[in-house]
């Protein structure tokens, strides 16, 4: 019998289409497994009652990639690149988010993830890297998922560096949006070559709580950081 701690993991939602789905890409879920965690799958549609319940037996806290989230959540007009709003994912993440830090759950945060986690802390973001604030590294690459395309650099004994045993690690990226503001008690601890940030940490040491701007999910096979990052994950829901 699998014993593992049971780890949230965030869904995403069709937009305009019939009928409407909720869904995840199996890499992490994959990823929670192999690292020893039971993956507990949070469709946007669940109530908020349905969200409490489960809330309550969650021991961790996977939000995973996706759609752009509404901006007005950090006080902007939309963006014309923005794209898969989906209102009812927004209030659902906003809302696992806060219950897993008022319960001192372990968060792991992951492309979309580590924006949501910036908005709920009050954060803001930049709505399209390409024009603002505007770089050369290709953020939504071309290639396979599975391959890096850019260098992070790591803050040297950041929480983050230490769980992956490195300072510097080759990623994948699929995203156009990024932190512009941090929130309240997060620290920027690793950046891309063109100095936006790619990775955070909660400031209080007594909260698990990380978030990475690109996919570790699709890396689990040949990168020991990625690796490293769910494990990290499961070790702290254990404890």
């Amino acid at each position: 019998m699998n014993r593992g701690p049971l780890v949230g993991v965030t869904m995403s939602m069709t937009i305009d289409a019939t009928p409407e789905r909720a869904y995840v890409n199996s890499a992490y879920l994959h990823a929670v497994q192999q690292a020893g965690g039971v993956p507990v799958l949070l469709p946007p549609q669940l109530s908020a009652a349905s969200l409490e319940r489960l809330g309550r037996g969650l021991d961790a806290l996977l939000l995973t990639g996706g759609g752009d989230m509404d901006p007005s959540h950090f006080g902007e007009s939309p963006h014309p690149t923005l794209y898969e709003v989906a209102p009812a994912r927004d209030m659902l993440e906003l809302g696992v988010i806060q219950s897993a830090l008022d319960r001192k759950r372990p968060i792991l945060a992951i492309c979309r993830g580590i924006q949501v986690l910036n908005v709920a802390l009050g954060g803001s973001l930049h709505q399209d890297v390409g024009t603002d604030p505007g770089t050369e590294v290709a953020h939504s690459q071309k290639e396979a998922r599975d391959q890096p395309t850019h260098k992070v650099t790591v803050t040297p004994g950041s929480r983050l560096g230490r769980v992956m045993g490195a300072d510097e690690v080759e990623v994948n990226s699929f995203h156009h949006q990024v932190i512009k503001s941090l929130g309240r008690g997060l620290t920027a601890v690793a950046w891309a070559p063109d100095h936006l940030i790619e990775g955070v940490e909660l400031e209080d040491d007594t909260r698990w709580v990380l978030g990475v701007q690109w996919h570790p999910e699709h890396l689990t096979k040949d990168s020991e950081p990625a690796r490293r990052l769910f494990a990290a994950l499961v070790t702290a829901a254990r404890t």
